[in-house]
């Protein structure tokens, strides 16, 4: 036994168990790494967040340039190697599904968590406890919020409009929130089936039902499922270099941002039109990649030329006799989706046709017009037409656009034709058009407002402080930490504004403890003012999304102790 302990000493000494004990402060660095890495993150898009917020100019691997503001778009360009960074991006991400707003506000909430969770670790508190507080907060924080909602009912324009133009504030075309936010509005409420309105209501009663007689209510759910969304890919924004912003238009009907094909004569308007959408290509067959004909006699050649000609009036003439007088013919890789003969075939029989419409495309067109796409020519028949009163190619402020409208059996679609002075500026209004369409949105699926201006956060934090102090404990700690977090909406807002953020901090927490629970910043006369008055609305639904995602978020981070790379 004695001789056995010297041997065992110098193993103790140099061995793995040294190695395991140099190892024991590991956990602790790869957890401030992550944590470093996110908080440059949310340092990154925290100056572009508010009316005041600044834009960033981003350069693409392949040379565009892209001007944003647009916390989801910054992101999404950013180079971020750094596997903890890239969960904020994908966070931004998420958020931007869910409510399709916030983006930027998720991340800088999530940024300013990560720093609480930090000072915390530094006092030596374990992370799984701070981790299970702060969703415990995030909970209560939620509660708070929808406490403070306002509901809304969808035939509520007014409100749908103020809560929208919020959204467009923040944004480059800011100024043409008045043109933008109706048109936003119009066209979720399109989509929205008729009972919608009442869906809250009219779906809670089956289901309630269901379940006393001790069935899964499956159906009533569906339908209120069915009815508490809009499934935005019904929403097509079709963009086009030329005029302004002010330009921009919902149109009743569908917009085609090709161009009716004219260089053979053909025809460029057409009433009582009878529409096929066309997934072959008129043009004559080519024989497989592999194969080669030869030629050797002008007999044989003009015979080609002969057989090709047939082949294509035949084609022609099957078209005509189904009654059909527009053709939209999908875009092909391989080759022509329709040539020139063909062309010179069909402008003859005054048939309108409008080539090279993406893949994409198809099947929104297909469900606008209520046509059912055409895979060959043996199968073009009458039944797979389209009805139109008009199909029009129409000139605005040199932009050209094909425009179909009277269109019968139309589906439950929208098209929103997009104009502006050059790529950059018609970028960004989509993508502000898109982050208003997502604010409608969010009121269909949860149909509740709050106030905006970093008076929900404010309210939140002064509840969260209150509820600490009834908890013990660690958990205590946790809750005041979580509380002080929030706050950084209204300081960063009051940053971005060129104001000073501790004195309007201190003097929102002082109107929120009077009572005012709708005393926010007013950016544009740089003072805390009733928020409400200055119609600054947003969903519920952007605010609790963000506090949850970004609160599920920091806790992965916080779990997370080393980091393997796989071979």
């Amino acid at each position: 036994m004695s001789a056995a302990a010297p041997a065992a000493a110098p193993l103790a000494r140099g061995g793995p168990s040294q190695n395991a004990f140099k190892n024991a402060d590991k956990p602790d660095e790869v957890r401030r790494s992550n944590l470093s890495a996110a908080k440059a993150v949310s340092d990154a898009v925290r100056t572009s967040l508010g009316p005041k917020g600044m834009d960033k100019m981003i350069q693409t691997s392949n040379g565009e340039v892209v001007i944003t503001n647009d916390g989801a778009t910054i992101l999404k360009h950013m180079a971020v190697m750094h596997p903890a960074a890239r969960m904020l991006v994908e966070l931004s991400q998420a958020q931007d599904v869910e409510a399709g707003d916030g983006t930027t506000s998720v991340v800088v909430v999530a940024g300013s968590l990560l720093g609480a969770a930090e000072k915390m670790l530094n006092k030596g508190i374990h992370p799984t406890i701070i981790a299970e507080s702060f969703q415990k907060a995030a909970t209560k924080a939620v509660e708070f919020l929808t406490d403070i909602s306002t509901p809304v009912e969808l035939n509520d324009r007014e409100s749908l409009l103020r809560a929208a133009s919020t959204s467009l504030n923040s944004k480059i075309v800011s100024q043409y929130s008045s043109v933008l936010a109706p048109i936003a509005v119009d066209a979720v409420t399109r989509l929205v089936t008729p009972g919608a309105q009442s869906s809250n209501k009219t779906a809670a009663a089956p289901a309630s039902a269901s379940t006393i007689d001790g069935a899964p209510p499956v159906r009533a759910s569906r339908s209120a499922d069915a009815q508490d969304n809009v499934d935005l890919r019904d929403i097509r924004i079709v963009k086009k270099v030329g005029g302004t912003i002010d330009d921009t238009e919902l149109v009743e009907g569908l917009v085609l941002a090709q161009n009716v094909v004219s260089g053979s004569g053909g025809p460029t308007r057409m009433e009582k039109a009878k529409i096929a959408v066309c997934q072959f290509q008129l043009s004559s067959p080519k024989p497989d990649m592999d194969n080669q004909i030869v030629v050797n006699d002008y007999r044989q050649m003009d015979k080609i030329l002969k057989e090709e000609r047939q082949y294509l009036l035949n084609m022609c003439k099957k078209i005509k006799k189904t009654g059909c007088n527009v053709l939209l013919i999908q875009k092909s890789i391989l080759r022509d989706a329709v040539n020139e003969l063909a062309l010179h075939f069909l402008a003859k029989l005054k048939i309108l046709v409008v080539k090279d419409v993406e893949r994409d495309e198809i099947e929104f067109v297909s469900k606008t017009l209520g046509a059912k796409p055409i895979a060959d020519i043996e199968a073009f028949t009458e039944d797979k037409l389209a009805s139109a009163e008009l199909i029009d190619e129409v000139q605005q402020n040199g932009a050209r656009v094909v425009k179909i409208t009277g269109i019968k059996n139309m589906g439950r679609t929208v098209s929103i034709l997009c104009t502006g002075a050059n790529s950059l500026v018609l970028e960004e209004s989509e993508r502000s058009l898109h982050d208003a369409l997502c604010v409608v949105r969010c009121l269909v699926k949860k149909k509740a407002l709050i106030a905006g201006g970093g008076a929900p956060e404010v309210h939140v934090s002064r509840l969260l402080a209150q509820h600490s102090q009834t908890l013990k404990g660690m958990e205590a700690y946790c809750f005041q930490a979580y509380a002080e977090a929030l706050e950084v909406i209204p300081t960063t807002l009051a940053e971005n504004a060129g104001l000073n953020p501790i004195s309007i901090v201190t003097e929102l927490r002082n109107r929120h403890a009077l009572g005012e629970r709708t005393a926010g910043i007013n950016v544009r006369k740089g003072q805390i003012t009733n928020i409400l008055e200055e119609n600054v609305l947003q969903p519920l639904l952007v605010n609790t999304s963000a506090i949850e995602l970004a609160t599920e978020t920091v806790a992965l981070l916080l779990r997370i102790d080393d980091y393997h790379l796989s071979r």
